[in-house]
């Protein structure tokens, strides 16, 4: 399916079809992601974006995400850090410790970037365990693109 060009988002390199290989989900709603103009770009500035476009079947759907490309590394760090936790959650009975839920605190832009269990949610225990199991179950689905983005990662120089 084609990426609209008339909407706010202006798309400039994009990955159409995306639908046929989004994660479990063959046939998803999300059809496509696109790298290009951001939409809440004002006059003389100029951000770029990833966006994930969303297809209802009939429409467009505005529950299609755009985010900062910065953002999306960000997320790309965070959720590769949660993986790497549950690695070694093992070791706690509750697969966290309690008395300390802060995963790590990761460097970036002179700041840092936390990475804790939410010891907020009412349901952590059973939470994390379906947590857990999920990112067990995708272990193949996200190690294949893991391994992916570590090799163009190696070869950009990183």
């Amino acid at each position: 399916m084609k990426i609209p060009t008339t909407l706010k988002h202006k798309p400039v390199i994009v990955s159409e079809d995306y639908d046929e290989i989004d994660g479990r989900d063959i046939n998803s709603d999300a059809k496509g992601l696109s790298i290009g103009l951001a939409q809440w770009n004002d006059r003389g500035k100029v951000d770029v974006s990833a966006k994930i476009w969303r297809y209802t079947g009939e429409k467009w759907s505005r529950q299609s995400e755009e985010m900062p490309l910065h953002r999306v590394i960000d997320l790309a760090i965070f959720v590769c850090r949660t993986k790497q936790y549950f690695r070694e959650a093992y070791r706690y009975e509750k697969l966290y410790d309690e008395n300390e839920p802060q995963i790590d605190r990761i460097a970036l832009q002179g700041g840092a970037m936390s990475v804790s269990v939410c010891m907020d949610n009412p349901l952590l225990d059973e939470d994390i365990k379906l947590v857990q199991q999920a990112l067990a179950e995708d272990d193949e689905l996200m190690g294949e693109r893991l391994s992916r983005l570590a090799g163009i990662l190696r070869e950009m120089g990183y």
